[in-house]
């Protein structure tokens, strides 16, 4: 029986639930806003299947992909509305034109952001864009199961730990299926999105575009986009508060610093990222458009790349991973953190209007430089 007693052992990719036999188990928000397992005892037979699907519990091995790229949609538009180089949208296409269906993370009409599938090109534009909040996985587990067993191929996209969560959750291998996740810094709260969203200026917004790469790549607004396509608020992330708060990793989930699911234990096909670094290891790529970080883990999705027409070179793992330490390495949990939760429990979000940006000093600076030279 799944129990939680500490939650940086709980990623809450909802395997357990969506497997339990007797849906005994239920996802609860807790007072951070993530949601956690509850085992309901009177109907629990003690089966011990949700221990077994848990990816905490059941780590795969670390691993290194078999082959990496710096890669570019050649569609500039779809480059534009994507987070990197676009390789996203190719890769999903590929499979609708198969007759297949794409899984991904989008937002619903609260702007809350969940787990949805799409069988048309015009539906998995809805899961383009970076949504720096844990997503709702609902019976999306479920869903792609039924459609793999009809034979039909599924493209399954999230982060490390839902990627993680679906292949335990699966417990057999599919020939169909082919899983994407993300090179993942953490996943804020869905809690602290919502009270966010309130203070927006929501009236007439087609589009949250978390990653707006209008001003660059490097230097990414948050945005709010109009249904005429016009910016009705757009900040630089430096400024905006609610990136803020996820970049200084006070509203992240506690498994974030403690990941179950990177350096290539979540089994997933392929890996993609924002190529940070590229100026320096493959400047002929940058034009500060952005440029992917592309991960080839398993032959079935190093095919799948080699069947797109994409702007494409290889590159070096170990030379790129200083830069992308996050596909490897978990996120740090600030000592600030306990007090910011004890903060927005009296105050609720005014905890992150507050925040100062954290400028970094030439002490750290230098201290990160000689990490990046050490590795």
């Amino acid at each position: 029986m799944i129990s939680i007693q500490d939650k940086h052992n709980c990623c809450g990719c909802s395997s357990c639930a969506e497997r339990c036999p007797k849906q005994c188990i239920t996802m609860y928000e807790d007072e951070e806003g993530f949601k956690y397992p509850y085992v309901n005892l009177n109907t629990c037979i003690n089966c011990g299947i949700c221990e077994n699907v848990c990816p905490v519990l059941n780590q795969a091995e670390v691993r290194k992909p078999i082959a990496c790229y710096a890669a570019k949609n050649p569609d500039e538009k779809v480059r534009m509305n994507s987070s990197s180089g676009g390789i996203f949208f190719p890769i999903a296409s590929k499979i609708i034109k198969e007759g297949g269906v794409v899984f991904g993370a989008r937002y619903n009409n609260q702007w809350e952001v969940e787990h949805a599938s799409a069988d048309t090109i015009e539906s998995i534009k809805r899961f383009l864009g970076s949504k720096y909040v844990q997503s709702s996985i609902g019976a999306t587990y479920q869903q792609a199961e039924q459609i793999l067993k009809e034979g039909r191929k599924v493209l399954f996209s999230g982060t490390p730990c839902q990627i993680a969560g679906l292949k335990r959750f699966l417990r057999n291998e599919y020939d169909n299926l082919i899983t994407v996740d993300v090179v993942c810094h953490g996943v804020p709260s869905p809690k602290v999105w919502r009270d966010y969203v309130s203070l927006l200026p929501m009236k007439g917004v087609y589009d949250i575009r978390m990653k707006d790469k209008s001003s660059g790549w490097r230097q990414y607004s948050f945005s709010l986009i109009g249904e005429d396509g016009k910016t009705i608020l757009s900040e630089f992330s430096s400024e905006n508060k609610y990136l803020m708060a996820f970049s200084h990793n006070l509203t992240l989930r506690p498994s974030c610093f403690n990941c179950p699911a990177k350096a290539g234990k979540s089994g997933s096909d392929i890996t993609l990222g924002d190529y940070w670094g590229i100026e320096k290891l493959l400047p002929g790529m940058d034009d500060n458009k952005g440029t992917s970080f592309v991960c080839a883990n398993t032959c079935k999705g190093a095919e799948l790349l080699k069947s797109l027409a994409l702007q494409i070179e290889s590159a070096d793992y170990d030379a790129s991973t200083p830069y992308n330490s996050c596909i490897y390495q978990s996120t740090t949990e600030p000592v600030e953190r306990i007090d910011f939760w004890n903060f927005y429990q009296k105050r609720g979000v005014y905890a992150i209007l507050v925040l100062q940006p954290i400028k970094q000093n030439i002490f750290n600076r230098i201290k990160i430089r000689l990490k990046r030279l050490i590795k």
